[in-house]
């Protein structure tokens, strides 16, 4: 049994993979450390055999949870990074270790996942977006603050009072609290069709719209596209790295 991790920005996601993609995942805020309820959680594991993470959080975090492993369980966090190919897969960027390893699993997963070409879009504290062609090939991608981290910023610069507020069915809003939190779903969502239409243009045939993170959600009701919610797509594309006997974890 390996207890695999993703560690994000903001959120850790854990699951226990005994032969395949872990069947629960749970989420905790890290908060740079490792969260008491996490804490609660593993001590009633059963120990694992590994501990596998993709962790884009920083060292802090990824120290603190090697702190808990070791001590419960005697086993050292095995960090995954990112490579320039994984059997078909073959990233655009010309120095791996510029690309996000979350990102990279992402892809990892999705070529797995659909057999056609795929955009993969992973809405977290930032937003992803990146291009997989069917046979494996990276187009690149670009990034964006995510929903939460947009609506902070033009709060932050602005006058505009701060109003918790989600936006409504409607096509566009008539408050100051609605307009800004459509405005960044629909930012979100405008770009992912841009690049959606794009790709389905050069591959010639609809590809697969694939969300990812834990605003995923809420952006759908955004999407003018259909789109599929993977939510542990990290977890999943870790589990089929390890899966591969990848010599360059650790």
């Amino acid at each position: 049994m390996m207890l695999l991790l993703d560690i994000g920005n903001t959120n850790l996601r854990w699951g226990l993979s005994d032969g395949g993609p872990p069947d629960e995942v749970r989420i905790v805020r890290h908060g740079g450390a490792a969260p008491l309820d996490l804490l609660a959680d593993w001590e009633r594991l059963n120990a694992p055999e590994r501990v596998v993470a993709s962790n884009v959080g920083g060292a802090s975090v990824a120290a603190a949870i090697g702190r808990v492993t070791r001590a419960y369980w005697g086993l050292d966090v095995e960090c995954v990074q990112t490579r320039a190919h994984f059997g078909a897969l073959r990233i655009a960027y010309p120095e791996p270790e510029r690309f996000g390893v979350d990102r990279w699993l992402a892809l990892v997963a999705a070529h797995r996942l659909v057999p056609e070409a795929a955009l993969i879009v992973d809405a977290g504290t930032a937003a992803t977006f990146d291009l997989l062609l069917a046979d494996g090939r990276h187009l690149g991608g670009l990034i964006l603050p995510g929903v939460e981290m947009m609506r902070a910023s033009l709060l932050a610069g602005t006058l505009i009072p701060r109003i918790a507020s989600e936006p409504t069915d409607e096509p566009w809003a008539v408050d100051t609290g609605p307009a800004v939190a459509a405005g960044s779903l629909q930012a979100l969502a405008a770009l992912t069709t841009r690049l959606y239409d794009r790709l389905e243009q050069q591959v010639q045939t609809p590809p697969a719209l694939i969300l990812t993170g834990g605003d995923a959600e809420r952006l759908i009701p955004a999407m003018d596209r259909p789109a599929r919610v993977v939510s542990d797509l990290v977890l999943r594309g870790l589990f089929e790295f390890v899966s591969g006997e990848a010599p360059d974890i650790g």
